[in-house]
């Protein structure tokens, strides 16, 4: 049932996105920093709906560097939000009780930056259930505000050519 839920949703957005180009871009803006945002990337198919903006953008003539920038400054300051989160409500956020229900996943947050430092953030933008708590629990956890935005946003960039590329890439070939 949640499953179907979440195909039609993406369906309607993937539908609406071919005819509407024009929209490609604020719509990767909001998806990109829905889905670096805790609790609310569980619920928002961002990374099938971005994927299918890269290749609806192959398809179309649509302008791919847009597209591209506007995905990159949505991820980065959906993390920059968290970050900021982090660094001003500290601790508490923690305690809070979504993140309560969730133990597990704040642990191994905490547990892969102590392990990778600063790298952990260009890391974790790849990797679905840490890329939305990393930014925040640096924040937390006291990273220099400099290095966590060098790499959040060097990141921001290289995850929304990967998600863009290959659909890309794949419907040109194609055409």
């Amino acid at each position: 049932m949640l499953f179907e839920t979440f195909q039609a949703m993406q369906d309607s957005v993937v539908d609406f996105a071919k005819t509407h180009a024009d929209w490609l871009a604020p719509m990767g803006f909001a998806f990109a920093f829905l889905k670096s945002l805790p609790l609310v990337a569980l619920v928002i198919p961002g990374t099938a709906i971005l994927l299918s903006i890269g290749a609806i953008l192959g398809l179309g003539d649509a302008n791919f560097v847009a597209v591209w920038l506007a995905i990159a400054v949505g991820a980065a300051l959906g993390d920059w939000v968290q970050y900021a989160a982090g660094v001003w409500f500290g601790p508490s956020l923690m305690r809070s009780k979504p993140l309560r229900k969730r133990p597990e996943l704040l642990h191994r947050s905490t547990l892969f930056i102590q392990k990778w430092g600063v790298l952990s953030i260009v890391l974790c933008r790849f990797f679905g259930p840490l890329r939305a708590t990393v930014p925040m629990i640096a924040g937390i956890c006291g990273m220099r505000a400099a290095a966590f935005q060098a790499a959040n946003w060097a990141s921001a960039f290289l995850w929304a050519a990967a998600l863009l590329l290959p659909g890309w890439w794949g419907t040109r070939a194609f055409l």
